[in-house]
């Protein structure tokens, strides 16, 4: 199991700590306006609720070309902080998908299920079916990280072992954009600093989805979580696993 101190959340180019909020009564409410003490609260805690329901399911996507999406989606154990998914790379040319399955902890991803992989690694000496594990790129906001990395470490990123300061909520950059609907659960929105957007659930505040747009790109990574409760992921044992770092030529072929 992978464990560490309190989360403070970490997402690509960012180094401040996820917003959200609640509802804020009956009263018609402009948007852009401001949150409350009460809100403050509420968001002080979102990312530690998110650790205290255990997990959740998770559908991460970025659209990050012309017709070309990468999704990941899967399962992460918001108290270990550990995830697993498959993740598909789309493209509207004709070209087929690239599919892989992925585990993932806040340092290390591991990466099998690729087409060639398992004959390759079996060819080098290594157990049939076994998975590639190579360090994630940390910060997520490095030049030339790659794609995947910056997913991962966001879906992660939700889940802190104690609250925020809600001091930090009341600066004026978060403001109320409104409620809509997110599989049909009624949400309110919230934009954060730096374009980022929110939606949180207005029974039990809970955090169904977030939204960053990618510095220095047109497009936003969106995460949305759902079916939250406790999540046991388990990672590749050991003697599954090879390190990308002792098959460089297998792990360039298949873009590991």
């Amino acid at each position: 199991m992978v464990s560490r101190p309190r989360a403070r959340f970490v997402v690509p180019a960012l180094a401040t700590a996820l917003l959200a909020g609640c509802t804020s009564g009956s009263t018609v409410r402009p948007l852009g306006d401001a949150v409350t003490p009460v809100e403050a609260a509420a968001l002080g805690e979102l990312l530690h609720r998110d650790f205290q329901q255990g997990g959740a399911a998770f559908v991460a996507t970025a659209p990050y070309g012309p017709g070309a999406i990468l999704t990941l989606t899967g399962d992460v154990d918001f108290r270990h902080f550990v995830g697993r998914g498959q993740a598909v790379t789309s493209f509207a040319d004709g070209h087929p998908d690239d599919t892989r399955t992925v585990f993932f902890t806040p340092t290390d991803l591991w990466v099998g299920d690729v087409p060639g992989l398992s004959a390759a690694l079996a060819r080098a000496g290594s157990p049939k079916g076994a998975y590639l594990r190579r360090p994630l790129t940390t910060p997520a906001a490095t030049p030339g990280t790659p794609l995947l990395d910056v997913l991962a470490q966001m879906v992660v990123g939700l889940s802190a072992t104690s609250g925020d300061d809600p001091r930090y909520f009341r600066d004026g950059a978060t403001t109320w954009q409104g409620q809509r609907s997110i599989d049909s659960r009624l949400t309110s929105m919230y934009r954060l600093r730096d374009g980022r957007m929110v939606a949180v659930a207005t029974a039990g505040d809970l955090l169904l989805q977030y939204a960053s747009p990618m510095p220095g790109h047109a497009f936003t990574v969106t995460v949305t979580l759902s079916d939250q409760g406790p999540r046991s992921v388990e990672l590749p044992a050991d003697d599954t696993t090879v390190a990308a770092t002792d098959q460089p030529l297998i792990a360039a072929a298949v873009g590991v």
